[in-house]
């Protein structure tokens, strides 16, 4: 039963860590590998009672495990989008943008590794 999500180009989906969400448009999927490459859009932080949302579309693409994504709802995400303005230069805020990016990602990385570490030991 293959159970792997199918996204097409274009569609809006989601990675999801503790209270935060990134939310990316599917460029193409690596069906032989299992990939997922992604272009960052969002990144919103509900640990807040009014949610952070932090503009993402500066920083580089992201070529992801498949299994790690969800689809995004469209009532979930059109409110975020309405909070990013059209771009213009602010080489600040895309310098602390994409701190922001590699923070969340190595943290959700180090969680899929130990989580799959844990996933091995246990088939053994």
């Amino acid at each position: 039963m293959d159970i792997t999500p199918k996204f097409q180009p274009r569609q809006i989906v989601s990675l999801d860590y503790q209270d935060q969400n990134l939310y990316a448009e599917v460029i193409e999927i690596v069906v032989s590998r299992q990939l997922c490459w992604v272009r960052p859009l969002l990144l919103v932080d509900s640990t807040q009672e009014l949610p952070l949302v932090i503009d993402l579309r500066n920083v580089s693409d992201l070529l992801w495990p498949l299994d790690l994504f969800r689809p995004a709802l469209d009532t979930e995400v059109i409110a975020f989008l309405g909070q990013i303005f059209p771009k213009e230069q602010q080489f600040e805020s895309d310098l602390v943008a994409k701190q922001q990016f590699n923070l969340f990602i190595h943290q959700l990385w180090q969680a899929y590794q130990q989580e799959q570490t844990i996933y091995s030991r246990s088939q053994e």
